[in-house]
């Protein structure tokens, strides 16, 4: 292994709300990429993407890079944003990570639903696709101001979907969710929106039932959203991160060695460095060497130039 690939936007100023580019070779120490501008940048729906995530495809080899269409810069603010946003996601694709289709916008939010928030996909083995899915903000009949409930949809190409189906929903909203694969569970981890806390939860199965594991970090860590986790070098360490929205710090790692057991290190300041943009809601990609090389050659100047292929 090369290394990993962070994707994320840094806020709400201009061109915050774009795709941003960042590479470790550790998972822990971060350089962004192409001077710190925006890699790929979104002229479609809202013209803004918050919430990147990319996924290489066992199906075809391609990396697909997906975002939430959505620019809280453009001044509407977040009541129109959550309940007559876009029910769109904003889709990338690359065979290289270097070159990069023009972006498409794909429907799936349920016709009720306010907006489509956070997408995120995990291969479903079983079924031989991905398993999207994402928050959406949905006003029920006999609800007074409706709730923000996770949706899911499959696909194998990021172009059709399948119909969209409740996946996950509580007592109040859920916004924010991430789910990892070891030893044979899944692991989910979400934002329990009432406290701003991270809730871990563990299944058998990706769809479910999934039970809650107690953890007292992260029961204790305040004001946090966009929880995102990948393995380590040492293929046996789990790095979470969460983005520190409350406090505006941006994302801060802790490290586990079982997920099953709740257990997290948080890191301390000197056992990493999160580059110098401050990044906010984004994803991590363990790469190739080779794509390592290739990335840092394509985007080491501050000149932003991107490369596109039909799509």
């Amino acid at each position: 292994m090369g290394g990993y690939l962070f994707v994320y936007f840094i806020g709400e100023e201009k061109d915050g709300e774009q795709v941003y580019f960042s590479v470790s070779r550790d998972g822990l120490h971060w350089n962004d990429l192409n001077g710190g501008n925006p890699v790929l940048v979104s002229r479609t729906g809202t013209c803004g993407v918050r919430d990147p995530f990319l996924v290489r495809s066992p199906l075809d080899g391609k990396f697909y890079l997906m975002a939430t269409d959505l620019r809280i810069e453009a001044g509407n603010g977040w009541r129109a944003a959550q309940e007559s946003g876009s029910r769109s996601l904003i889709v990338w694709e690359s065979e290289d990570l270097v070159c990069w289709s023009r972006e498409r916008s794909c429907s799936v939010g349920i016709p009720k639903a306010g907006c489509v928030w956070a997408p995120e996909a995990v291969f479903d083995r079983e079924k031989g696709e991905f398993f999207v899915f994402f928050a959406s903000h949905v006003k029920d009949p006999g609800e007074k101001e409706g709730k923000h409930r996770i949706y899911a949809a499959y696909t194998k190409d990021f172009r059709s979907f399948s119909q969209t189906f409740l996946y996950m929903e509580r007592e109040n909203d859920v916004i924010d969710t991430t789910i990892l694969e070891s030893e044979g569970f899944y692991y989910r981890i979400s934002k329990d929106e009432t406290k701003k806390r991270l809730i871990l939860e563990q299944s058998q199965a990706l769809g479910g039932p999934y039970r809650e594991i107690d953890s007292p970090v992260l029961r204790d860590l305040e004001g946090v959203e966009g929880p995102e986790g990948y393995l380590l070098r040492d293929n046996k360490t789990w790095c979470v991160i969460a983005d520190q929205f409350l406090a505006g710090k941006g994302y801060l790692p802790m490290v586990s060695s079982d997920l099953s057991s709740g257990e997290f290190c948080i890191l301390p300041e000197n056992a990493y460095d999160m580059g110098t943009r401050k990044k906010r809601h984004g994803g991590v990609l363990a790469i190739t060497e080779e794509e390592y090389e290739r990335l840092t050659s394509k985007y080491k100047t501050a000149i932003s130039f991107l490369c596109t292929i039909s799509g």
